[in-house]
């Protein structure tokens, strides 16, 4: 897939549609959400594999943001958001071009599991694992040293870590190696 070029969905945003938070818009989704709860997504982790250019680090001095990498066997859980159909149109096109800014997600639909049972059809946004921005397999440290110096028009890196660790105690989610890279990032400011 060429880096300019966001694989996009084929989203009915006029009927309405769900759309799954694991990072950032799990505590700033930026729209009204006509239903939501805790749900799970399978075959995916949540990782800060994508080098952030635009909102949490500039193309000279990328900082890391959260994306969905998949792995076998992984669980990665957060909010699953239900759009109504007569805002449908108007958050796709919020969500796209939050999203969509460097074209290193992949926008999909996978099958998302709420708590009290049921499966819905999601947009999800995942990460292309060939496209340039892809920091796959960085270790636990180097994560660290690049969170905790990193900045960008949004604000810090460790801003962007510490926000997603309180959203997740906030609602009760546990995620070990999130907690322990936020412990490593504040020991380091």
């Amino acid at each position: 897939m060429q880096d300019d070029v966001p694989e996009t969905a084929d989203v009915k945003a006029e009927a309405g549609f769900w759309v799954f938070g694991y990072g950032s818009l799990m505590w700033n989704p930026g729209f009204e959400a006509a239903e939501q709860g805790l749900a799970r997504l399978e075959g995916y982790h949540r990782s800060f594999c994508m080098a952030s250019i635009v909102y949490r680090g500039t193309p000279e001095d990328p900082g890391l943001v959260l994306a969905l990498d998949r792995l076998m066997g992984a669980v990665c859980t957060g909010v699953a958001y239900r759009v109504a159909p007569q805002n449908g149109p108007g958050v796709l096109k919020y969500l796209r071009d939050r999203e969509l800014v460097s074209s290193a997600y992949r926008e999909v639909i996978e099958e998302v599991i709420l708590d009290d049972g049921r499966r819905f059809p999601t947009l999800c946004y995942v990460m292309d694992t060939a496209h340039s921005q892809y920091r796959g397999g960085l270790g636990a440290d180097a994560q660290a040293q690049i969170i905790a110096r990193a900045v960008g028009p949004a604000g810090t890196n460790r801003e962007y870590l510490v926000n997603t660790v309180t959203a997740l105690r906030q609602l009760g989610l546990e995620d070990p190696p999130l907690f322990a890279l936020a412990d490593a990032v504040r020991r380091m400011v």
